[in-house]
């Protein structure tokens, strides 16, 4: 429930009442300050409370950016505030103090309630959207010639798509997905309803490429495209209606890599169905690993450098020129492969090709793509003079996953150790370098002790230089290829499967301690990285396995591991994501 409080004298034939109760409020009047202080006693802590101007002038729209969004707790426009159960008691304090002060800072008590609020308030951007209080008869005149002259349903519809994305997106998909979103909101659809059947047609896409078939290809890639549109309808449809959750947040976050995951499954599975029975799984998981690994860069490098001060450097003006100029920016966005690319792509190859021949476009595209976006964070970090601060330094920390291992090791082992880059990458070398080499062996076991000593020695201090950023993405490039390249070096049925799967409950640990980051929540809680190891702890069980196990049997503990790992963190994330303390953001996406 919502309540909005009428304050000030009303304007015969305004239409602001129809207005607020159009979007849910149930509509009060007061005369002045001390009688709106009084309603807003009577109304329920529980609900959303607004004060709104009685002479407002506007669009329906503005009023619904300003006062129903869930992710803001306080959020005001000209002549409107709202504040939602959280933000009351800090709305109760300012209307008191206005009452007792008896100022007029300026006309409206929503305006004035602003200026006197002890905390920060969200003020949407209208663009072209009118919201006015006018002082008089012409300026109300004015002011609505102006909210006639802007049709507030097309401000609202171009508003849903998101304003950056890449270029398959914005011109294949946009143009009619806003109206599929449109369609979905007038029929009382939600955004999560509309992401769960983007993730059940991706399902379907691939259980069609599972059966190996040239038809079952077709069709997966047609019901991927669609998969996608939705995907893209759902975010439309939560900015078209304003319909943010907690829950939702954690759906977008996640099903998106959980369809393009299993679609490379499935992908797998029917090559080996086929005619031809061909072997497809290490080129499924190198994806994986390898597109996994190109989406913590970027999350590290954004995590270790958006609050950064003194953040300037002469490439990052190279490229903000670069943009300036119309076709750069698109081929710039191309070329990095973002999902829409990506994702068409696939379809169009599974269709008309093979899932080996998908796999090593794949694979191909996404190399040039990780090498180019790194060379140029590369380049900015090391031509920047950024100062980061500690919560970066914590928050790479945290994306490192340092195990229990890691906190055994003694003190001056981490105090006297090289860069953090150099010593995340010399564990790197030595546990992958062993597993190529030797494969199941105590070799690799001891190359994995090393990384384990590498990987305390790394984290041991602040993560502030300039290249620290690169830690994680090094970490989870460890731990990954060394998975598949025991997994691979094995040479038994089962055992790349198995790492599949292990890799994919591993990397949605990993998403999700980047969404509950990128919420303001923090990291997941401490009981939970220690209890599936971390990666060093995890990477040495894995090579401790691949040693003492024969080659049947290590399939059989790799399958074991991914499902112990997947029912713990899997458990903890949808406590977490559903709980009310869970941040009520919507996800954008990868970045185009």
């Amino acid at each position: 429930m919502s309540t909005a409080i009428l304050t000030g004298q009303p304007v015969p034939g305004s239409p602001i009442e129809g207005d607020l109760r159009s979007l849910g409020f149930d509509v009060r009047t007061a005369a002045d300050a001390a009688e709106a202080e009084t309603l807003l006693a009577q109304v329920p802590s529980r609900e959303r409370v607004a004060v709104v101007d009685a002479r407002f002038v506007g669009h329906v729209h503005a009023l619904r950016l300003g006062l129903t969004d869930p992710r803001f707790p306080l959020a005001a426009i000209p002549g409107a505030l709202t504040a939602q159960p959280a933000a009351r008691q800090a709305l109760t304090r300012a209307l008191a103090r206005e009452n007792s002060a008896g100022t007029t800072l300026v006309d409206s008590l929503a305006d004035r309630l602003v200026e006197a609020l002890d905390t920060d308030v969200h003020r949407p951007e209208l663009g072209s959207l009118v919201a006015e209080v006018p002082a008089d008869p012409q300026a109300r005149n004015e002011a609505r010639q102006a909210v006639a002259a802007v049709d507030d349903e097309a401000v609202r519809l171009k508003s849903a798509v998101k304003a950056r994305d890449g270029f398959f997106t914005t011109f294949c998909i946009s143009p009619y997905s806003r109206y599929l979103a449109r369609w979905c909101a007038r029929r009382g659809l939600t955004p999560n309803q509309v992401t769960t059947a983007s993730l059940l047609t991706a399902l379907i896409a691939a259980g069609c490429a599972a059966t190996g078939t040239r038809g079952g290809f077709v069709a997966a890639g047609v019901l991927l495209l669609f998969s996608f549109v939705l995907d893209c309808t759902d975010g439309q449809l939560a900015r078209y209606s304003l319909q943010y959750s907690t829950l939702g947040a954690w759906l977008d976050a996640t099903f998106d890599r959980a369809k393009e995951y299993a679609y490379y499954a499935g992908l797998a599975l029917g090559a080996a169905r086929g005619g031809g029975s061909d072997d497809v799984w290490a080129l499924a998981l190198g994806a994986m690993v390898l597109q996994t690994c190109r989406h913590v860069v970027d999350f590290s490098f954004n995590e270790a450098n958006h609050d950064a001060t003194a953040n300037t450097s002469p490439t990052a003006a190279l490229s903000d020129k670069l943009d300036s100029v119309g076709w750069t920016v698109w081929v710039r966005r191309m070329i990095v492969l973002p999902i829409g690319e990506r994702w068409a792509m696939i379809a169009v190859l599974t269709a008309l090709t093979t899932p080996r021949i998908t796999f090593y476009a794949l694979l191909v595209g996404c190399a040039f793509a990780a090498a180019y976006t790194t060379a140029g964070r590369v380049l900015r970090s090391l031509t920047r003079k950024a100062v980061r601060t500690d919560r970066a330094a914590r928050a790479l920390a945290d994306l490192a996953d340092g195990g229990p291992l890691t906190e055994l090791l003694p003190a001056k082992v981490l105090t006297r150790s090289p860069s953090a880059v150099v010593a995340a990458l010399t564990g790197a070398v030595l546990v992958t370098g062993s597993a190529v080499v030797w494969g199941a062996g105590w070799q690799t076991v001891l190359g994995a002790v090393g990384y384990v000593v590498c990987s305390a020695a790394a984290v041991g201090r602040p993560l502030k230089g300039a290249l620290d950023w690169l830690v994680p993405p090094v970490f989870r490039a460890a731990e990954y290829g060394t998975v598949l390249i025991l997994a691979a070096r094995s040479e038994v049925n089962g055992a790349l499967p198995a790492a599949f799967g292990l890799v994919a409950a591993v990397a949605y640990h990993h998403y999700d301690t980047v969404y509950r980051i990128r919420g303001n929540a923090g990291a997941p809680p401490a009981w939970l990285v220690r209890a599936v190891g971390g990666h060093d702890g995890r990477t040495l069980v894995v090579t401790v396995l691949a040693a003492v196990l024969t080659a049947s049997q290590f399939p059989v503990a790799l399958t074991a591991l991914a499902v112990a790992v997947a029912l713990v963190v899997l458990v903890e994330s949808i406590r977490f994501w559903v709980s009310a303390g869970a941040p009520a953001v919507h996800d954008e996406g990868e970045p185009a």
